[in-house]
C-alpha cells in the first residue's frame, strides 16, 4: 500500500523458471490455515528438498503491507483527539473569561426583564458562532486535503459523507459541552449582585 506497483510475471511451478523464490496460492473452503499442513505434505512429496516458509492468509498479507499506514493512522487519531480536547478546554476558558467580563451587562439585562433562557441562548450563540465559522473552513479545507492525499485513504473516499458528518457532529458536541458551563453560570447570575460588582 502506498508504494508503486512492481512488474510481476507468473510462471508455472514446473517450468523451471521460478527464479529465486516462488509463491503458491491455494483457494480453500473454510479456514485456510487448516489446510496448511496438508499442502506442505503435498509439496514435500513432490520435492523433499523444497522448503516451505511463510504460510500466510490473504488478510495476514494485507495486514503486513498496511502496518505502517495503520500505525500512522493511529498516531494521527491520537493527535486528533488531543487537539479536540485542547480546543474544548480553550473554548471553555475563553467563554468563561467573556462571561466574567460581561457579568454587569448580564445583570442589567436580567434586571430589565431578560429571562434565564434568553441569557443562556445569548452566551451559547456567542460561543458557537466562531465554531460554526471554523467548521465551514475546516470541512472545505479537509475535503481539499483529502483529494490531495487520496492514495493514503484506504477504504474511504476523500469526501466521505459519513466521515464528514461524524467529524462535524463530534466537534459540535464538544463545543456545546465546552460552552454549556459558562452559559449556565451566566444565566444563574443574580442581577443585584452583578450590579454591585460594578
Amino acid at each position: 500500500m502506498g508504494e508503486r506497483t512492481k512488474a510481476t510475471i507468473y510462471f508455472p511451478v514446473f517450468s523451471g523458471d521460478t527464479g529465486y523464490r516462488s509463491t503458491l496460492v491455494a483457494r480453500t473452503v473454510g479456514d485456510p490455515l487448516s489446510y496448511a499442513v496438508a499442502i506442505q505434505k503435498e509439496i514435500a512429496a513432490l520435492d523433499p528438498q523444497l522448503p516451505v516458509v511463510e504460510v500466510l492468509t490473504i488478510p495476514q498479507i494485507v495486514g503486513e503491507s498496511t502496518v505502517n499506514q495503520s500505525f500512522s493512522a493511529s498516531l494521527v487519531f491520537v493527535f486528533a483527539v488531543l487537539s479536540l480536547v485542547l480546543a474544548g478546554v480553550g473554548l471553555y476558558g475563553v467563554l468563561s473569561y467573556v462571561v466574567t467580563q460581561r457579568v454587569t451587562e448580564i445583570g442589567i439585562r436580567m434586571a430589565l426583564g431578560a429571562q434565564r433562557g434568553q441569557v443562556l441562548g445569548m452566551v451559547l450563540k456567542d460561543g458557537l458562532r466562531p465554531v460554526g465559522v471554523g467548521l465551514a473552513i475546516g470541512v472545505c479545507g479537509g475535503t481539499a486535503v483529502g483529494y490531495v492525499i487520496r492514495s493514503l485513504l484506504y477504504g474511504t473516499r476523500p469526501a466521505d459523507p459519513m466521515v464528514l458528518a461524524g467529524m462535524v457532529g463530534t466537534l459540535v458536541i464538544v463545543a456545546a459541552i465546552a460552552c454549556a458551563a459558562p452559559a449556565w453560570r451566566a444565566s444563574s447570575v443574580d442581577p443585584m449582585q452583578a450590579l454591585r460588582t460594578e
